[in-house]
């Protein structure tokens, strides 16, 4: 989720204005000394006494609008007729529609469709209910899930206002990789009940994409569901993260002249995406890996609440180092930050190891203000998108879930998430790649394709694919 306060937050102000030069020369002053930018100017109607317009004016924040209006309505000759979040309105009725592929034009058409003829296939379906992959949405429909408990920056805010975010997921679904997806938010939190109701609804679709559930329940909620099901569950705050990261990670240590299994890493922030990047980076033969949460760091002996951080207390810090980050972070490769503000300072940077990596991935204000990092490390990658390296989960979950449904993949496994990261990382050549391009851009059109290609030949090798290999083709990307 974006800050409200970032870049991009812009209003339209349709103003009445006095029909006079020196009316809109007082208007632009007034914005301009307010510390507003206005970057497009419309004429609305125009009488020989008024003149309405549009101003597109970019602004700090709500804060600084409110302000801004109020100031114009306070000057002669001004008069504020409506102002508009230009972000609110890209959202009126929300964001996706449901289309048809065809047309019906007559009686025949409606009867193919619908009723009588649509019985047929009902009961082709019915016979062999593999059949509805062919022949229904499940092919090619992704639902995505939430509770609305664990909304990036904005936490526990309920089903009804998780829905944008979920609905711009369904866009993104569509856009980057042409799978249908459909938003659905419940009203629960028990974990079990949600369980059953995704076990109720997964009839309907080719794969589950759960969003936004806190943790510890995230964990227990897709461990259920993969056992529980035959297609594909994917908790995309855990493991596209984890993906992203790891191929972000990939092309840093080539930059750095490093291997992956000689790497010291230390992370902070262990909840549902520090365990997931962990257990990638265990799978692709990084040995040294130290968790730090708000109580030092996680090791063996301890009996913890949190089960998983029992399992991460074994299979982490082999060199058993115990205290704060303070210690852990001393002759650290990297440090990747799922925590939040403030919590890495210069000098934990200064007792990293030689070309340190920085990956600070707090949104919307990482662990340690990038600036002031920037002299004191290699390579620095953020989750925000006004800095280089932005490790964006949106190089991962189309194209994954594209390769899943092309084979008709019963699970989404470990195999295959490694073959995403290493297919990300692959789009930057080697002639591309420097300190500040470790990741492509989130628009480039070939990461779909070969996370998608690379996601099939992984869902073969470990034999989970269940489409008859010849019928796969990615060629309409």
């Amino acid at each position: 989720m974006a800050n409200p306060g970032a870049a991009g937050l812009s209003l339209i102000f349709r103003l009445e204005l006095l029909n006079s030069s020196s009316t809109f020369g007082q208007l632009a002053s007034l914005i301009g000394e307010s510390g507003g930018d206005i970057i497009a100017v419309d004429v609305i109607h125009v009488t020989k006494e008024t003149v309405i317009r549009d101003l597109t004016v970019n602004i700090f924040d709500r804060d600084h609008g409110k302000r801004l209006t109020d100031a114009l309505n306070a000057t002669a000759g001004i008069s504020v007729i409506n102002v508009s979040d230009r972000t609110f309105l890209m959202h009126i009725g929300g964001k996706i529609e449901v289309t048809p592929k065809i047309t019906i034009k007559n009686r025949d058409d409606l009867s193919r469709v619908y009723t009588p003829d649509v019985a047929r296939v009902c009961e082709a379906i019915h016979e062999d209910p593999s059949k509805a992959f062919q022949l229904t949405i499940k092919r090619n429909t992704v639902a995505v899930i939430s509770d609305g408990t664990a909304v990036l920056g904005l936490g526990d805010i309920g089903p009804l206002a998780a829905m944008p975010v979920m609905e711009g997921k369904a866009m993104l679904f569509k856009q980057m990789a042409d799978v249908d997806a459909f938003p659905l938010c419940l009203d629960t939190k028990d974990a079990q009940e949600i369980i059953q109701i995704i076990k109720a609804v997964a009839p309907a679709f080719g794969g589950i994409n759960l969003e936004d559930i806190s943790s510890p329940r995230c964990f227990e909620i897709e461990d259920a569901l993969r056992t529980e099901l035959n297609i594909p569950v994917f908790h995309d705050d855990q493991h596209g993260t984890a993906v992203v990261l790891l191929a972000g990670l990939m092309n840093a240590a080539k930059i750095v002249g490093k291997r992956l299994s000689d790497l010291k890493v230390v992370v902070t922030g262990i909840g549902a995406a520090g365990i997931a990047c962990t257990r990638i980076m265990l799978s692709a033969g990084i040995r040294d890996v130290i968790g730090v949460d708000r109580n030092g760091i996680i090791s063996k002996g301890q009996d913890y609440q949190n089960n998983m951080w029992n399992w991460y207390a074994e299979h982490t810090n082999p060199r058993e180092v115990a205290g704060a980050l303070d210690a852990a972070i001393v002759g650290a490769d990297v440090f990747i930050g799922l925590s939040g503000p403030g919590v890495l300072k210069v000098e934990h940077l200064q007792t990293m190891a030689k070309d340190p990596i920085l990956f600070a991935m707090a949104n919307p204000t990482p662990e340690i203000d990038p600036e002031q990092a920037a002299p004191y490390v290699r390579v620095l990658a953020t989750g925000r998108s006004d800095y280089p390296n932005q490790i964006n989960n949106l190089l991962c979950f189309p194209g994954i879930f594209k390769g899943t449904l092309d084979c008709r993949a019963r699970e989404i496994n470990e195999e295959m998430k490694l073959a995403a990261a290493k297919a990300i990382a692959s789009v930057v050549s080697d002639d591309e790649l420097t300190e500040t391009y470790i990741v492509p851009s989130v628009f480039n059109r070939k990461i779909a394709e070969r996370v998608a290609q690379a996601v099939i030949e992984a869902a073969y090798a470990t034999g989970v694919a269940r489409r008859e290999r010849h019928q796969v083709t990615t060629d309409h990307f």
